[in-house]
């Protein structure tokens, strides 16, 4: 599985260098791996109005399900930055919700590489499943 990784760590940092952030000068670039073996690409594209930015995670993420994809196994995410960058509180939610407990592949620009599972970087996530237990109860 590592060597999955690697490779799949390698298609999101490609996908870093389109990222658009001329604001911050901070890109991050995310691939988002399928049950059925497709990478879906995304990357972080700014506006002068920062609450309409949106990250590289969710970007893949709405391409996989624009696509036809709805079964996922794992998302590596890079920057540029020498630490591990993890998925900012929008973007894990919106995972949980459309992608459940994947594997978050979070690698360095120095080739370091952290694998966890989304709800540890979640923990007591609120989820649709939540929504629809209330729907039940009327």
């Amino acid at each position: 599985m590592k060597k999955k990784y690697l490779e799949l760590i390698e298609v999101a940092n490609k996908a870093k260098m389109n990222a658009f952030a001329p604001f911050s000068n901070f890109k991050v670039g995310a691939a988002l791996l399928t049950y059925d073996g497709k990478i879906f690409t995304g990357c972080n594209i700014e506006n002068s109005s920062f609450g309409l930015t949106i990250c590289a995670e969710r970007v893949a993420i709405f391409k996989a399900i624009s696509s036809g994809s709805t079964r996922f196994k794992a998302m590596a995410i890079i920057s540029d930055h020498k630490g591990f960058t993890s998925p900012c509180g929008a973007c894990r939610q919106v995972l949980y919700d459309l992608a459940g407990n994947i594997e978050i592949v979070l690698a360095t620009s120095n080739n370091r590489m952290k694998i966890q599972r989304l709800g540890a970087l979640l923990p007591f996530a609120f989820a649709g499943k939540i929504l629809k237990h209330l729907k039940k109860e009327k």
